[in-house]
């Protein structure tokens, strides 16, 4: 696909505003419960002068949807604070086991050890930080989930019965074709979340049902890793901080001297109401945004579109 295509898919969508990487069931409709205008307004007159993606409004519910608070991952490192949306629904283990972790503080002070430019950003290590493990049990693979195409929609790219690829809550999907759904007993299909730029992963050892505590932030795309590492969230604020974490030599296996720190992680939901971010996805099922990936090439890789637009506003100004 030559550049210039591949602008012209950039913009339609900004418009709508192999080693072994790394240890030393669904809902129909995207969440509808907007804060109320006057609400949003007032947290958005916090940060004056913040940038906002085009056509950004709050209390447009048809559009913009706020993230669950409890679903809302904050890791402060040494380069800057970076915001994931989790999904539960596609890896509820892992969601469960990080959110844990979350919550214990173990990743106060761990480190990104390992990071390769054009490829991820690998931290969590709890016990190389702390001499000893997390004190969690291991993880069985989520590297893959079941949905029923016809109640758990994405938006995709091309035909419905046919597509792909599509989006679905911001997160981009890869997924059987629906149509096979007619063909088996469960009347689904088999679908995950790609290893785009930004897409969340959890980090393991040869072993399918190995990982842990580690995780790792995709700084290229790493279709290689798909159905084969567990992929659970999305980067919707603080793009430029993970790319901005130090990288290794990649002779060196991408092994970091002196590496940035993770200084602390919490969950929004933890935080007193005053004191917590408000997050805001361009709904995949809105009407804004379906209307632009009806223009899309259904031949494109997922992976070379921007990012769906979100916002993080930071209520403590």
């Amino acid at each position: 696909m030559t550049p210039t295509v591949l602008r012209t898919l950039r913009a339609s969508l900004l418009a709508a505003s192999a080693a072994t990487l790394f240890v030393a069931s669904g809902q129909a409709q995207e969440d509808s419960a907007p804060p109320a205008a006057e609400e949003a307004e007032a947290v958005a007159e916090t940060i004056p002068g913040a940038e906002l993606p085009a056509g950004f409004d709050a209390s447009d519910s048809e559009n913009w949807r706020q993230v669950d608070p409890e679903n809302l991952f904050i890791f402060e490192t040494s380069k800057g604070t970076v915001y994931v949306e989790a999904f539960p629904e596609v890896a509820p283990n892992h969601v469960e086991q990080f959110r844990a972790i979350i919550r214990s503080g173990d990743y106060a002070g761990t480190k990104f050890h390992r990071v390769i430019d054009d490829f991820m950003a690998q931290g969590g290590d709890i016990e190389a930080a702390k001499g000893r493990p997390s004190g969690l049990p291991n993880l069985e693979a989520e590297f893959t989930f079941q949905r029923d195409p016809y109640e758990w929609m994405i938006a995709p790219i091309g035909q419905y019965d046919s597509a792909r690829f599509g989006y679905w809550r911001g997160a981009p999907i890869a997924t059987q074709s629906a149509f096979i759904a007619e063909m088996n007993e469960t009347g689904t299909v088999e679908s995950w979340i790609p290893h785009c730029p930004y897409i969340v992963s959890t980090a393991r050892t040869d072993d399918p049902n190995s990982a842990n505590s580690q995780f790792f932030w995709i700084r290229g795309t790493a279709d290689w890793l798909d159905r084969n590492y567990t992929a659970w969230g999305r980067v919707i604020d603080g793009r430029g901080v993970v790319a901005a974490i130090k990288a290794g030599p990649r002779e060196q296996n991408g092994a970091v001297d002196n590496p940035d720190v993770l200084m602390k992680a919490m969950v929004a939901a933890d935080l007193p109401e005053g004191e917590r971010p408000a997050a805001y996805v361009q709904r995949t099922d809105g009407p804004k945004f379906t209307g632009q990936v009806e223009t899309v090439e259904h031949s494109v890789n997922i992976c070379d579109l921007e990012p769906v637009p979100s916002v993080v506003i930071d209520a403590g100004g």
